[in-house]
């Protein structure tokens, strides 16, 4: 069956970008997205070609250079929350698949960003600009996804003939999975244990390029809403020394630095969704006829669409808080970011949940947008933080004040 996304009833809305939270040059990033966006239509019917894609035309479209820093190839002189909010919003407004390439480029290069040597920002970052190299951020396992000091991948050292020197190599040995990008990647930032008794104290992060003798990302996993996700297998992957990506047994905290970054872009795509899902119960209101009426004529239906709307801006303006307080240099984050990934993808999940509904019959029929939000939109509810911890970061730091 062929799959494309369905074009928008109209143009998402940029009357958000008169908030105090944005400049001149969001602005401008917005003028040129929301007409490229519209206009991209990608075969969308195998995933993994799909997503190829999608990171090619963003590339292309030179929209890949958010997720790096203008010292390699990117649009401003640092990773901007608020440029990722943006983007986000709007690319999965028109396709969650098209919000998702983007994403894993910049999380997948993130802890380069962070903490990769010279050579190693020189090496990957441009080609992740450019679009010619795929990056995936490979932390969960099969027991290890909330509690990351659960991993049990393990990365031993490896040293010269006689024991002297400096470790020339580490050798992983043990399994991730639910990696996005897992398959088609060109390369991996990988979170090991180094000190397997340290705790999330023993965990180093390494880059490994996607074809390393005894890496094995052949285990695709198939979930509701297609996108890349694969297990990876490392046996006795041999990754030279200059593989580690910043210091050995730093890798938890650098981990939850790279996440901290795109979180609130989560709540974007979320964002993005949930408008989208809005237009749609707007025009389907406006067309259906029913009872000598139309749909959008009837008190309940106002009702409706007047929560959704209200869920909707709540959302924005927690999410677009979240970005500006990191952008800004504010003490506080991490709470915020919490607050608007909670609220944001829940809100998402109940707007699209009543757009569906209006819809009625229409809207459980495959290949109608509604459908598919209400199948993209549930996962963002797990990854990068469940809601659950999500609460749990907001209580502990309301608790703390």
């Amino acid at each position: 069956m062929h799959v494309t996304t369905p074009p928008a009833p109209r143009p998402p809305s940029t009357a958000h970008l008169a908030l105090p939270f944005f400049d001149d040059a969001h602005r401008a990033l917005a003028e040129g997205l929301v007409p490229w966006a519209a206009a991209q239509e990608v075969d969308e019917t195998d995933d993994r070609a799909a997503c190829r894609d999608w990171v090619r035309r963003l590339g292309a479209g030179g929209w890949l250079r958010y997720c790096v820093p203008a010292a390699h190839g990117g649009a401003l002189p640092a990773l901007d929350s608020r440029a990722l909010v943006l983007l986000r919003e709007t690319l999965a407004y028109h396709s969650p698949l098209a919000d998702f390439a983007f994403a894993m480029q910049g999380l997948g290069s993130g802890a380069i960003t962070l903490a990769g040597s010279p050579a190693q920002q020189a090496h990957y970052l441009q080609g992740v600009a450019r679009g010619e190299l795929i990056a995936a951020f490979a932390l969960s396992e099969p027991e290890a996804g909330s509690d990351v000091s659960a991993m049990k991948t393990i990365a031993k050292s490896a040293y010269p003939s006689g024991g002297n020197g400096q470790k020339t190599s580490y050798f992983l040995t043990g399994t991730k999975t639910w990696i996005s990008n897992g398959g088609i990647a060109d390369f991996y930032c990988v979170f090991a244990k180094t000190d397997p008794a340290g705790g999330t104290r023993g965990i180093s992060a390494f880059i490994v390029d996607a074809n390393t003798p005894g890496l094995d990302a052949s285990r695709h996993i198939h979930v509701m809403a297609p996108h890349p996700l694969a297990t990876l297998q490392f046996t006795d992957c041999n990754v030279p020394a200059t593989a580690l990506l910043g210091e050995e047994n730093g890798g938890f905290k650098l981990a939850m630095r790279t996440l901290d970054i795109f979180r609130a872009s989560v709540a974007a795509a979320a964002l993005g969704m949930a408008r989208r899902a809005l237009a749609e119960a707007v025009h389907h209101a406006r067309q259906r006829r029913m009872f000598g009426q139309t749909l959008a004529d009837f008190q309940l239906t106002q009702a409706k669409i007047g929560e959704m709307a209200a869920l909707v801006d709540s959302a924005a303006l927690l999410t677009y808080r979240a970005a500006w307080l990191r952008d800004t240099g504010q003490a506080r984050v991490t709470a915020e970011a919490a607050m608007a990934k909670m609220t944001a993808t829940e809100n998402a999940q109940r707007v699209i949940d009543m757009a569906l509904q209006l819809h009625g019959g229409r809207g459980v029929e495959v290949g109608s947008k509604v459908e598919s939000l209400y199948r993209d939109i549930r996962s963002l509810r797990i990854y990068e933080g469940a809601t659950e911890v999500q609460q749990l970061i907001i209580g502990k730091a309301a608790l703390q004040e």
